[in-house]
Protein backbone atom coordinates (compact mmCIF):
# COMPACT_ATOMS: atom_id res chain seq x y z
CA UNK A 1 0.00 0.00 0.00
CA UNK A 2 1.58 3.37 -1.38
CA UNK A 3 1.22 6.65 0.62
CA UNK A 4 -1.57 7.92 -1.81
CA UNK A 5 -3.64 4.73 -0.83
CA UNK A 6 -2.47 5.49 3.29
CA UNK A 7 -3.37 9.39 3.02
CA UNK A 8 -6.97 8.29 0.78
CA UNK A 9 -7.98 5.55 3.83
CA UNK A 10 -7.14 8.43 6.58
CA UNK A 11 -9.61 11.05 4.40
CA UNK A 12 -12.13 8.45 3.61
CA UNK A 13 -12.27 7.50 7.73
CA UNK A 14 -12.35 11.43 8.68
CA UNK A 15 -15.13 11.99 7.00
CA UNK A 16 -17.39 8.87 7.99
CA UNK A 17 -16.44 10.17 10.99
CA UNK A 18 -17.44 13.36 10.70
CA UNK A 19 -20.75 11.97 9.59
CA UNK A 20 -21.25 9.65 11.87
CA UNK A 21 -21.55 6.83 10.10
CA UNK A 22 -21.12 2.88 11.09
CA UNK A 23 -17.80 2.15 9.97
CA UNK A 24 -16.83 -1.64 10.09
CA UNK A 25 -12.73 -2.44 9.41
CA UNK A 26 -9.94 -4.15 11.17
CA UNK A 27 -10.41 -2.90 14.27
CA UNK A 28 -13.98 -4.95 14.26
CA UNK A 29 -13.29 -8.01 12.29
CA UNK A 30 -10.39 -10.08 11.67
CA UNK A 31 -11.17 -11.62 8.50
CA UNK A 32 -13.95 -10.10 5.57
CA UNK A 33 -14.72 -12.22 2.44
CA UNK A 34 -17.35 -10.03 0.38
CA UNK A 35 -19.20 -11.01 -2.39
CA UNK A 36 -20.03 -9.09 -4.96
CA UNK A 37 -21.34 -11.46 -7.12
CA UNK A 38 -24.98 -12.09 -5.68
CA UNK A 39 -25.62 -8.29 -5.75
CA UNK A 40 -27.89 -7.21 -8.96
CA UNK A 41 -25.61 -4.14 -9.56
CA UNK A 42 -22.07 -3.07 -8.83
CA UNK A 43 -21.26 0.32 -8.72
CA UNK A 44 -17.86 1.02 -8.75
CA UNK A 45 -16.43 4.43 -7.49
CA UNK A 46 -12.93 5.77 -8.21
CA UNK A 47 -11.14 8.22 -6.08
CA UNK A 48 -9.08 10.98 -8.12
CA UNK A 49 -8.05 13.85 -5.69
CA UNK A 50 -11.60 15.22 -5.85
CA UNK A 51 -12.82 14.65 -2.44
CA UNK A 52 -16.97 15.03 -3.73
CA UNK A 53 -16.27 11.46 -5.17
CA UNK A 54 -15.59 10.58 -1.38
CA UNK A 55 -18.66 12.55 -0.15
CA UNK A 56 -20.90 11.12 -2.26
CA UNK A 57 -20.02 7.53 -2.04
CA UNK A 58 -20.67 8.50 2.01
CA UNK A 59 -24.28 9.67 1.49
CA UNK A 60 -25.39 6.55 -0.50
CA UNK A 61 -24.91 4.84 3.04
CA UNK A 62 -26.98 7.72 4.98
CA UNK A 63 -29.45 7.47 2.07
CA UNK A 64 -30.13 3.86 2.25
CA UNK A 65 -29.17 3.81 6.39
CA UNK A 66 -26.30 1.40 5.55
CA UNK A 67 -23.39 0.42 6.97
CA UNK A 68 -19.80 1.14 6.05
CA UNK A 69 -17.20 -1.78 5.28
CA UNK A 70 -13.15 -1.47 4.97
CA UNK A 71 -11.49 -3.92 3.06
CA UNK A 72 -7.74 -3.34 2.54
CA UNK A 73 -7.87 -0.70 0.51
CA UNK A 74 -11.44 -0.50 -0.76
CA UNK A 75 -14.88 0.47 1.04
CA UNK A 76 -18.17 -1.08 0.82
CA UNK A 77 -21.61 -0.27 1.18
CA UNK A 78 -24.10 -3.14 0.76
CA UNK A 79 -27.76 -2.78 0.13
CA UNK A 80 -30.61 -5.08 -0.73
CA UNK A 81 -29.91 -5.74 -3.86
CA UNK A 82 -26.73 -3.58 -4.76
CA UNK A 83 -23.55 -2.89 -3.69
CA UNK A 84 -21.59 0.17 -3.64
CA UNK A 85 -17.50 0.26 -4.00
CA UNK A 86 -14.96 3.20 -3.47
CA UNK A 87 -11.28 2.48 -4.09
CA UNK A 88 -8.11 4.66 -4.98
CA UNK A 89 -7.29 5.13 -8.77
Amino acid sequence: MGKSDELFIKRVVEIIHKMKLPLIDESVHEKVKISVKSALTTLSFKFKEDESIIKGFLGLAEFFHSIIIRNKNEFYIPTNSMVFKLEND
